[in-house]
């Protein structure tokens, strides 16, 4: 049931359905017009005829000029007076009635047009009742319930915008924040090679014998060039970590295959399930960008296996080629999972890392049940 204050009322009702003003008056020159005609018809005292005219313009006119509950409540009124009392209502007064009654329900006013429909079909239960009685009776509350169907639809379509809206910037930010520790990743990869050619241009310099001055020169500016590039990569840094407190940042080595035996031992203590590391082709040092996101495919991979399919075993799979590092990653567990699960986005997270180095990334079950990842990254030799 719909309950809404007298003050969400008034918010409600002056944003609802507009009934035009020359449509209203047509329908009370008709609505007055009819029941003159039917009074004088009848032979009804005169001051008769100026009240029913008065009650046939209360059925029409509060509709131009009131907010859909108050226009609602007075048309109402008047048209269960003139059935009620007079034993008539207009056929202009039957129309103006289903039509607040659907404007009401249209702004949400489920009960109050429930309640204002009701008494026609009492009337027409209680009473000999003319065609004009019946047809208020069948159609009353079915043009307040279409208005309320309208409304529900309406607030329905707005509230699935919201949570699309909601999703959708949960989304983004989570992927923005993702794609930010990825590039943080990177640049410590980076930020490392550049110290080297630092260290190995002063190193040069400084060792070599018989060294011409201009040769001294260039390897001191390569230094120095390397010594600028790295104070600007470590400023990048600063930006792309600002919301990380300076003491807790990590600061440690980005780790690489080498580590994967460790990972792996760790995913096998914590989940208490099977883990092993299978390796085929001939093993190569990569580039350590590759091997960064490798690493951290296998860890998300493991966290997920964990996560959605505990105690199955896991199988890590790493095949060398010349062109290419393969990753395979399957468990046993149930199969099928949200590619963005509550909490996270893992299988997202996956795909920017391997698209970061220019490789490629899916994911699924197979055929034999289970979840898998697979994952194919460029065998760059390290530098």
């Amino acid at each position: 049931m719909v309950r809404v204050s007298e003050e969400g009322w008034g918010r409600r009702s002056a944003d609802g359905p507009h009934v035009p003003v020359a449509a209203v008056v047509a329908l009370g020159a008709a609505a007055v017009g009819e029941a003159v005609a039917r009074a004088v018809t009848g032979g009804a005292d005169p001051r008769l005829v100026l009240v029913l005219g008065v009650l046939a313009l209360g059925t029409t006119a509060p509709a131009a000029f009131l907010r859909p509950l108050p226009a609602a409540v007075a048309v109402s009124v008047a048209g269960v007076l003139s059935l009620g009392l007079f034993h008539g209502l207009t056929v202009a007064g039957l129309g103006a009635q289903l039509v607040v009654l659907h404007r009401l329900g249209r702004v949400g006013g489920q009960v109050p047009a429930t309640c204002l429909a009701a008494p026609y079909p009492v009337l027409a239960l209680v009473r000999d009742a003319d065609a004009v009685t019946v047809l208020a009776a069948s159609s009353a509350l079915a043009a307040a319930w279409v208005g309320v169907a309208q409304w529900a639809r309406g607030e329905a379509l707005v509230h699935r915008a919201a949570r699309q809206a909601v999703a959708g910037s949960l989304l983004e930010h989570t992927a923005r924040g993702e794609r930010a520790r990825i590039a943080r990743e990177l640049h410590d990869v980076v930020a490392h090679h550049i110290s080297m050619i630092a260290v190995q241009a002063e190193t040069a310099r400084l060792t070599t014998p018989g060294m011409p001055a201009a040769g001294a020169q260039r390897l001191s500016e390569i230094g120095d060039t390397a010594r600028a590039g790295l104070t600007e990569m470590r400023r990048l840094l600063g930006v792309l970590r600002e919301d990380v407190p300076a003491d807790v940042a990590d600061r440690h080595p980005q780790p690489g295959l080498p580590q994967l035996n460790d990972l792996i031992d760790d995913a096998r203590d914590t989940s208490g399930a099977g883990a092993r590391l299978i390796v085929s082709g001939t093993p190569a040092e990569l580039d350590p960008g590759v091997e960064l996101a490798a690493y951290r495919i296998v860890q998300e991979a493991l966290t997920n296996a964990r996560r959605h399919a505990p105690g199955a075993a896991v199988d890590v799979e790493l095949h060398y080629t010349e062109e290419a590092l393969r990753l395979r990653i399957r468990d046993n567990g149930p199969g099928p999972r949200a590619a963005s699960p509550p909490g996270g986005h893992g299988l997202t997270g996956m795909r920017e890392r391997a698209a970061a180095v220019g490789g490629r990334l899916r994911t699924g079950t197979t055929a034999v049940g289970g979840f898998l990842v697979e994952a194919s990254l460029p065998a760059g030799a390290a530098g």
